[in-house]
């Protein structure tokens, strides 16, 4: 493979290369078993159909790119090492030349970890971890928990509710449309929730007495109380740390967090049932106009994770490879259709977050 490497502004790299045709044919097997994944051919059930059929009905470029992003997939790491080259965030690649018979041309733009001048970052975490607003015991009161059994009931009272509805006949001039299965919602009195006794808690699960939920109740709460106490120390932390380092952010990574936020949204609108084109025309706003008012906390994120990521290197919190692989195992198995590679990089930089911030609630 022919490289050709040309660093370039802000800490990025642009990657020049040629595979020659030779090798870029031997993805062809791998592609089409990709492929044969997401076909539906008359007389087989997706990834059934034998591979010759599948290359037969499969559109040539659509091959051709399949056999490119297996390609890169595979080269691209080997890339990165063979040239030294120290690559944080998720590369941009763009294929310049593609055609059956013929190399594959591409250029990859990638960012590498510019100098970063680090505050003393244990000093902070320790004067941090040391404040009494991080310090406090944790207490569950009894009212949080009654809240919380209060709050079951009402959930209860109203599923029953909803349920008996589901069974009125339809009457004559029913305004609610379907025989009392309308938008109108009737309060429930507290009076009429079911009480809070051993039937009720065991349909909540394996628990042999209304004291045992009340327990498990009270454990969980003070969980979640533990788990927002170390939030807000960790943000402490985070706000410290970005007041004080100081280093040239690459435009790379701002992008891709700007993407990252941008996916985020567009797939909660979505499946909340509504059409993001829709929501844009709701707010009166474009894509472009979301994505710059995104970028500050984006600009914000892409340093954190250049703090992150050196801290990372110089205390050695790399993640294993075993620990990649198994939470790579378990969203792939969870989400069928997940991308191998954007779960590895999701992965990859969830375990290393997770490294530094123990490392720092030590100090």
């Amino acid at each position: 493979m022919k490289i050709t490497i040309k660093k370039l502004e802000k800490s990025e790299v642009e990657i020049l290369g040629v595979l020659p045709v030779a090798d870029f044919e031997k993805y062809e097997e791998k592609a089409l078993n990709i492929i044969s994944e997401r076909v539906e051919l008359p007389g087989f059930r997706k990834g059934k159909a034998p591979i010759a059929m599948i290359k037969e009905n499969v559109k040539e470029m659509e091959l051709l790119e399949e056999m490119a992003e297996q390609a890169l997939y595979d080269n691209y790491p080997k890339i990165l090492q063979e040239n030294k080259i120290d690559a944080i965030g998720r590369p941009q690649i763009a294929i310049t030349k593609i055609a059956k018979g013929s190399d594959l041309e591409f250029k990859i733009l990638t960012a590498v970890l510019p100098e970063i001048k680090l505050p003393d970052y244990k000093k902070i975490a320790k004067e941090k971890n040391s404040s009494n607003d991080f310090k406090k015991e944790i207490v569950v009161d009894e009212a949080m928990v009654e809240k919380t059994i209060l709050d079951l009931r009402k959930m209860r009272a109203e599923q029953a509710q909803h349920k008996d509805h589901e069974h009125v006949p339809a009457r004559p001039h029913d305004v609610s449309g379907a025989g009392g299965k309308g938008e109108t919602h009737v309060e429930i009195p507290e009076s009429e929730y079911p009480a809070f006794d051993d039937a009720f808690a065991k349909t909540f699960g394996d628990f042999a007495s209304a004291e045992a939920l009340k327990e498990k109740i009270r454990a969980n709460l003070k969980i979640e109380k533990e788990t927002e106490q170390k939030d807000k120390l960790r943000l402490a932390i985070v706000e410290e740390l970005l007041k004080q380092s100081e280093c040239e952010i690459p435009e790379i990574l701002i992008d891709s967090e700007v993407e990252k936020i941008f996916y985020r949204l567009e797939a909660d609108i979505t499946n909340m049932g509504f059409k993001f084109d829709e929501y844009l025309i709701q707010i009166k706003k474009t894509e472009e106009d979301l994505r710059k008012e995104w970028r500050p906390e984006a600009e914000k994120r892409a340093k954190l994770q250049m703090i992150i990521q050196t801290i990372s290197e110089k205390e050695n919190l790399k993640a294993t490879e075993e620990e990649i692989e198994k939470e790579v195992n378990n969203i792939v198995t969870i989400y069928k259709d997940a991308d191998p590679a954007r779960a590895r990089a999701y992965v990859e930089q969830m375990l290393e977050n997770e490294k530094v911030f123990a490392f720092l609630e030590k100090q």
